[in-house]
């Protein structure tokens, strides 16, 4: 299965959108918080500039799309 990374924040509605679809699924996925700065940093190299981010393999999706994503975790990129 691809890596799959999520730049969230805890004020985000869509994020958590996002993480409970994920887990629902069973799908595991490594969670980057933004309010940190380690987290702001990484973030900082994406070149996005709102949440939710989520990097499938080498594909940044930006923002929560349940069709894109699937789409993205099943491509053979």
């Amino acid at each position: 299965m691809k890596r799959i990374v999520l730049f969230s924040q805890k004020s985000c509605s869509n994020c958590k959108d996002a993480q409970q679809y994920m887990a629902s699924k069973g799908y595991s996925y490594r969670l980057v918080d933004i309010s940190s700065p380690k987290g702001r940093k990484e973030f900082n190299s994406t070149g996005a500039r709102s949440v939710p981010i989520l990097r499938v393999g080498d594909q940044v999706l930006i923002g929560w799309n349940m069709t894109k994503f699937e789409k993205a975790l099943k491509s053979k990129d």
